[in-house]
């Protein structure tokens, strides 16, 4: 089973080789890396190419932004099974895609999904925040859920049959296709409780409060196109909500 991996960056010149190292760390051989830069002028692209060896596919142009990127990398990915690690990001074990691939030889399963913490710095030891993932219920994400997503892996005939992110909607195109995925198509899901990526804060998803509202007010749109039937404020209030814990679990 072949497992693509699309790691996106645009001028992350002082991480990028640490998510690159934990791809081709990973003990799971059949490996396709795709790496899509948004013509970054860092020294992004230097530290990429020296990590050519361990790289299927490397683009570098610009784009309209990472879910543009990403969806770059969809067309390219050939492997039975899709997930995105980013260039802030690293697999918290050596075993994350073996565990990945033993899980889909289930055919019978869509996706699998995990949890994330997020950390300063991918060595320190304090973690600042768990995304804690659970397992899918109908109707979840109407309420603003969605399973960690840089530990979601999905067999490439989900984004085959039902398209990738819609870049129109920022940084709320993952909740929109999780949504589509999930509720709409119904795809089945296995979720593992245990750590699968170490992110470090203030990467694209982090915002101020007034872009957190307008990002808020897209993915309720979205979600409201795909049939979800609640008002504005019980939205936002249960979306705002299920996030909580996340800051007060235990770690």
């Amino acid at each position: 089973m072949k497992i693509s991996v699309i790691t996106v960056v645009y001028n992350s010149v002082d991480t990028i080789e640490d998510a690159l190292r934990s791809v081709a760390n990973q003990d799971y051989q059949d490996i396709e890396h795709i790496v899509i830069d948004g013509a970054s002028s860092d020294g992004s692209v230097d530290i990429i190419r020296q990590h050519s060896a361990s790289i299927e596919h490397f683009v570098s142009e610009t784009d309209q932004g990472i879910y543009d990127a990403m969806n770059k990398g969809l067309a390219l990915a050939s492997g039975d099974v899709v997930g995105f690690l980013n260039s802030d990001d690293v697999y918290a074990t050596d075993d994350v895609l073996s565990k990945v691939a033993k899980a889909h030889a289930n055919e019978n399963i869509d996706a699998v999904y995990a949890d994330l913490v997020y950390v300063d710095d991918i060595e320190d030891k304090h973690i600042k925040r768990r995304w804690l993932s659970r397992d899918y219920k109908p109707g979840l994400c109407f309420k603003g859920w969605m399973p960690a997503h840089p530990t979601l892996y999905i067999k490439r005939k989900v984004f085959n049959e039902i398209g990738g992110f819609d870049i129109n909607l920022g940084n709320q195109a993952d909740l929109e296709f999780c949504a589509r995925a999930f509720e709409i198509h119904q795809i089945s899901s296995h979720y593992f409780p245990e750590i699968w990526v170490r992110m470090r804060t203030g990467g694209a998803s982090q915002s101020n409060i007034v872009s957190m509202i307008k990002s808020n007010w897209r993915s309720y749109k979205a979600l409201w196109r795909l049939g979800m039937r609640k008002d504005p404020i019980s939205f936002f209030l249960i979306k705002f909500g299920s996030k909580l814990p996340q800051f007060f679990a235990k770690l």
